[in-house]
């Protein structure tokens, strides 16, 4: 019998699943994400070295296959392949769940194409670690992913997020943050605005207020590390 996963049988052996892993501290992580890990014949990751440091921690040793957003395209028909002969692989971002403004949507997407099992193994993501210790009313939000870089097409992602009412989120570079803050802050009025950083790391911060009062804190010296940014839900009356 050829070794050779056939068309029938792929559904059970060959399979991508998408792991989603710590945004900072390394205990955050599901027991069935490390079982999948420790199962799988290789881990497809956006950044080898930091997946490497997440292995080790817990005592796991798997080849890589490094996945970078900026030769995803280029890479993805090698890791069908693998599919292809009926390996169990499982793809991994740097921090957070792939895909989720990270790479791997694509894959995902050529994987299921071409007829394979694609699995979701939720786990930690920076957006809903920052809306549940906000305290905003997130019954309804607007993930916006990150901004556009140009001011001009970040004014109007957040002008038609805006027009629906609800609370907003996005991801921001710690560089750009203020800049952005600025840009919002006659578009949100008193909008209550909360920026988190470093979230589940030793210096995890929540900072409050107006979309200018932030700013002003800001400019000039930037947080470390990448920001998700809550904007509350308009104040009808």
């Amino acid at each position: 019998m050829s070794a050779k996963a056939t068309a029938g049988d792929r559904g059970v052996t060959a399979r991508l699943l998408v792991v989603a892993t710590p945004i900072g501290n390394l205990e955050d992580i599901t027991l069935r994400a490390l079982r999948v890990l420790r199962e799988c014949d290789a881990v497809v990751a956006e950044d080898s070295r930091r997946t490497r440091v997440l292995l080790s921690a817990h005592g796991i040793a798997k080849p890589i296959v490094s996945l970078p957003a900026f030769d995803e395209a280029r890479r993805i028909p090698q890791v069908i392949a693998r599919l292809d002969r009926g390996e169990r692989l499982t793809l991994c971002c740097d921090a957070g769940t792939p895909a989720l403004s990270d790479p791997g949507a694509a894959l995902v997407r050529a994987a299921r194409e071409a007829g394979h099992r694609v699995e979701p193994v939720p786990g930690p993501s920076a957006l809903t670690a920052a809306l549940s210790a906000s305290g905003m009313d997130a019954a309804a939000f607007c993930f916006l992913g990150f901004l556009p870089r140009t001011p001009g097409k970040a004014r109007r992602a957040l002008e038609a997020a805006l027009a629906g009412g609800s609370a907003l989120a996005f991801f921001e570079s710690p560089l750009r943050l203020a800049r952005t803050l600025t840009l919002a802050a006659p578009l949100l009025g008193e909008r209550e605005v909360m920026v988190a950083r470093e979230l589940t790391k030793l210096h995890e911060t929540f900072h409050a207020g107006s979309a200018t009062d932030l700013a002003a804190m800001f400019d000039g010296t930037p947080p470390r590390g990448e920001c998700t940014v809550l904007v509350e839900a308009s104040r009808r009356r």
